[in-house]
């Protein structure tokens, strides 16, 4: 199934399948107070960010980011486009002043929400309803959000951990539709010898970013990820963010009886946590660096609902 036809569906399934009342009430105010912003952030301290600074042992540092083009697919109608231009100059050769002084400035016209991403606190919602209870028609304009804006994430400054499902269901690339649960999670971990804490980033290695050159119909159309349970649980372990190598975080085909993109509304709305897409996840795995420094320093552009990133790691 094409991204355009889980727009569609879940677009059905919204008016078909409405949550029960007390589904959409007992998540806010959170657990925060009822005029936080930030969610899941309020995890990141000065001390977790000391501890984490302590797993550096070689300096080696994993760009997470991918390099965006025309090309990169996306969920539609998302795109990018770039265009260079030399703004006041008659010709290169000519430059400005006496010597001839010239420069390239560049336009971006793109969806933030492409490439590596991640999804603030405004992205999804239950209804009219986003995180903490904000009312979409209360935070959101054309101009940007009022509140819950990607800008005012704080900077992630963490403990990362790699939990690789391609290695522990022993594959290359994680099968399409293939939900992660409290079993699975455990599982890997177990299996890696790491136990995910308070305040640590959880990123999946599944292997589906390979296919984003060599199969790009395949990559667009389902992917294997996180399940409800398995949402919730990490949500239990108080994690900031959740990532993974795939274009939508969580297992498409949707598990049985779930709702369109409801692990999403679990972790962001429901829970404050956020939502890493398209981690570059290879080299991570390939060294079997399974717990890291994490750092990220989003884009801050004021309301925007999610931000193109290059998250780093340091080993």
């Amino acid at each position: 199934m094409s991204p355009r036809s889980l727009a569609t569906l879940g677009a059905a399934l919204c008016l078909t399948v409405p949550l029960s009342a007390q589904a959409q009430t007992s998540w806010y105010p959170s657990k925060w107070g009822p005029n936080d912003t930030i969610g899941a952030a309020n995890y990141l301290t000065p001390a977790v960010a000391l501890q984490a600074a302590q797993l550096v042992k070689t300096g080696k540092t994993y760009s997470l980011g991918i390099t965006v083009n025309t090309a990169t697919p996306a969920y539609p109608p998302r795109t990018c486009a770039i265009y260079i231009v030399q703004p006041g100059q008659t010709g290169s050769s000519e430059g400005l002043g006496p010597t001839k002084t010239t420069y390239n400035d560049d336009i971006l016209n793109c969806w933030t929400g492409i490439g590596t991403q991640l999804d603030g606190l405004g992205h999804i919602g239950v209804g009219d309803r986003y995180y903490n209870g904000n009312k979409w028609g209360e935070i959101a304009t054309m101009g940007g959000l009022k509140k819950l804006g990607a800008d005012g994430v704080p900077p992630m400054v963490t403990r990362g951990v790699l939990l690789d499902m391609a290695a522990y269901l022993g594959v290359d690339v994680v099968k399409e539709g293939t939900a992660f649960n409290k079993a699975e999670i455990d599982g890997a971990a177990a299996k890696q010898g790491v136990t995910i804490r308070q305040g640590d980033v959880v990123i999946f290695h599944t292997g589906w970013l390979s296919l984003i050159e060599k199969d790009p119909k395949r990559y667009a159309a389902a992917e294997p990820g996180l399940g409800r349970e398995g949402a919730r649980y990490l949500v239990s372990k108080g994690v900031v963010a959740v990532g993974a190598d795939t274009w939508g975080l969580e297992a498409i085909p949707f598990e049985k009886d779930a709702g369109v993109f409801e692990v999403h509304q679990i972790l962001l709305p429901m829970n404050g946590t956020y939502i890493l897409e398209n981690v570059n996840t290879a080299e991570l795995a390939k060294d079997k660096a399974y717990e890291f420094l994490f750092v990220l320093g989003q884009n801050k552009y004021q309301g925007s609902v999610q931000s193109m990133i290059n998250p780093v790691a340091i080993r």
